[in-house]
């Protein structure tokens, strides 16, 4: 996953959609948005680079599946903007399910990153857990 991450954090549209099924499946509950297919995702993720931002991911698992906290890099800080769901087809990508950020606590993960290495959890600062089976805090 270490592709996935180094893709996405450089907002490399070809890096990530190698890592693609051709029938790749990606959806935003409740959204109903849905994108089908690897050009579709791609035209996706380059609107979302498209707007300059940066983002860092934090990696943690979810129902067994490879997970990411995704954080935003604002003038105002890192805050978290949602949480990516893989599931993966050998070691390519088959779905990304994208949930809003208000779930990250529930997987352990903060709402905000100080940029130092450490989340903010309920005020104070705790280093982020390097393993995604080591929840933040």
């Amino acid at each position: 996953m270490a592709k996935f991450v180094t893709a996405y954090e450089s907002a490399d549209i070809d890096a990530l959609v190698a890592l693609l099924t051709d029938d790749v499946f990606m959806s935003m509950p409740p959204i109903p948005l849905e994108y089908r297919g690897r050009d579709s995702v791609a035209r996706f993720c380059a609107f979302i680079f498209g707007s300059a931002p940066t983002y860092e991911l934090v990696a943690t698992r979810a129902n067994g599946q490879p997970a990411f906290g995704v954080y935003r890099h604002t003038p105002t800080g890192i805050h978290g903007s949602g949480l990516f769901v893989l599931t993966l087809a050998g070691d390519r990508i088959d779905a990304m399910t994208v949930f809003e950020n208000t779930v990250l606590p529930r997987f352990g993960l903060p709402i905000e990153l100080d940029g130092n290495g450490t989340c903010a959890t309920d005020g104070a600062r705790v280093p982020l857990c390097p393993r995604p089976d080591q929840p933040c805090g």
